[in-house]
């Protein structure tokens, strides 16, 4: 099984950027522990903070990677592109935020993209990522 892991805008800030809203460990650390956790799993990982970048990833795994996670950032709540690339996808995407995007301001509290999700987890800290690898083995 191959899952492709897409972080967008400001994730590469994890561990230092608001440590009370989204922890202190840095992504890169968290996926390392991901990988020795799902050693069957071809894990990927790709971050960007341009919109255009993580519409070009989705178009480039979603026809052949098994599973996509998918944490669109603030992209979550504006892109409608973002949305637009998901629904053209085979793969079945899962929505990811370390935050409970509805215990935050209003403006996050919708999600664009997540219409064309097959789930979004919200508010589980960098464990979210680890719930949408066992929901996309899961089926």
């Amino acid at each position: 099984m191959k899952i492709q892991i897409i972080n967008g805008p400001n994730l590469n800030l994890l561990g230092i950027r608001e440590p009370g809203v989204y922890g202190s460990r840095s992504f890169e650390e968290y996926f390392i522990e991901l990988k020795d956790k799902f050693k069957n799993i071809e894990l990927a990982y790709f971050q960007s903070n341009v919109e255009g970048e993580l519409i070009s990833k989705l178009h480039e795994v979603g026809f052949s990677f098994d599973g996509i996670i998918l944490n669109g950032g603030g992209y979550t709540h504006t892109s409608v592109a973002i949305a637009d690339a998901i629904s053209g996808i085979n793969t079945p995407v899962v929505e990811v935020h370390v935050s409970n995007i509805y215990a935050r301001e209003e403006f996050r509290h919708v999600s664009l993209t997540g219409k064309n999700c097959k789930g979004v987890l919200t508010g589980f800290g960098l464990d979210g990522y680890r719930l949408a690898i066992e929901s996309l083995l899961a089926g």
